[in-house]
């Protein structure tokens, strides 16, 4: 069983073991039970899309290309084949993991220096949706050589009126990666530029 943190706390994943190279990043969340009138009509799935936005050491995006600063349901591999997305999942149904971005740690391009996995709602406003209608949303960092659950984050915050999350980063200190655990709410997220726009 791996460390659950709280918001804020960072870990080292290299530290000691210099061994850790291929990570999973599990991101998961529920659709909370939406009361509604007899004859109202049956609500929308909630789609929740997670991404990886790739940053360079001065903290913003390490180009104005979305396909090689993020990689997301519409580009799920990125040009150095270190970040692969594993599909997108338009309900959030099932337990588990919804969507699985992997990680290659000594893949990952000598410029990036941090790489923040998001979550938003795909077309939030328009189907009036927002983060409080989900619950036990999570990120969850897996050790692949090895199979192990390295940490876990629970975001248990109230997220009422948000469409997105900051949800975590993965990033370089004095040559060994940390996991931070952050679990910001931002407030209009609509559409994954809008995520993009925080690190521009």
């Amino acid at each position: 069983m791996g460390i659950n943190l709280q918001k804020g706390q960072k870990i080292d994943l290299t530290k000691n073991d210099g061994g850790l190279r291929q990570i999973m990043v599990g991101l998961g969340w529920d659709e909370a039970e939406q009361h509604r009138g007899f004859f109202a009509p049956k609500p929308q799935p909630i789609d929740c899309d997670a991404s990886a936005i790739l940053c360079g050491a001065n903290g913003k995006v390490v180009s104005s290309d979305v396909h090689q600063c993020c990689v997301y349901f519409g580009n799920l591999k990125h040009s150095s084949g270190a970040i692969v997305h594993q599909g997108d999942n338009l309900t959030g149904e099932g337990d588990g993991d919804d969507e699985q971005i992997m990680v290659n740690l000594p893949m990952v391009p000598a410029q990036v220096d941090k790489i923040v996995f998001v979550v938003n709602i795909y077309d939030a406003r328009k189907r009036n949706q927002h983060f409080g209608l989900i619950r036990n949303a999570f990120i969850r960092l897996v050790d692949m050589d090895h199979n192990t659950e390295i940490c876990r984050f629970n975001l248990s915050e109230n997220y009422n009126g948000m469409t997105g999350l900051v949800v975590g980063e993965i990033y370089r200190k004095n040559g060994e990666w940390k996991f931070n655990a952050i679990g910001q709410p931002v407030q209009e997220a609509s559409r994954l530029d809008s995520l993009i726009q925080l690190y521009r």
